[in-house]
């Protein structure tokens, strides 16, 4: 127990339990959260996965380019796509190359 004069001079006796409690409902009250360090080598591995992770995605789109540039279309089916449904030839041609070359798959796509 503690002991302790207020200040009319009275002496008030605390109880070490109390104290404790009041203490953890005030830190509960006020939401006081220590601050933590952050460990530099986790950090550090979290951004190696983060820059491993985008290579990869810069990979794959890379090898499904090439693949798209494989793909042999036919100019003509591309100026008809782009006429006659209103489209830019770039979106035409990407969609034609998209379906391996096959018009009619590629016109359904775009119409749904």
């Amino acid at each position: 127990m503690e002991g302790g004069v207020d200040e009319g001079g009275i002496e008030r006796v605390v109880d070490s339990k109390d104290l404790q409690q009041q203490s953890k409902a005030f830190d509960k009250l006020t939401d006081r959260v220590e601050d933590r360090q952050l460990d530099s080598t986790r950090v550090q591995e979290a951004m190696a996965s983060i820059a491993a992770s985008a290579e990869a995605d810069r990979n794959a789109m890379r090898m499904r380019e090439k693949e798209l540039a494989a793909v042999k279309i036919n100019a003509a089916e591309v100026d008809i796509i782009a006429n006659e449904l209103e489209l830019d030839k770039k979106v035409a041609e990407r969609t034609l190359r998209e379906h391996k070359g096959d018009a009619v798959a590629a016109i359904r796509h775009l119409l749904h």
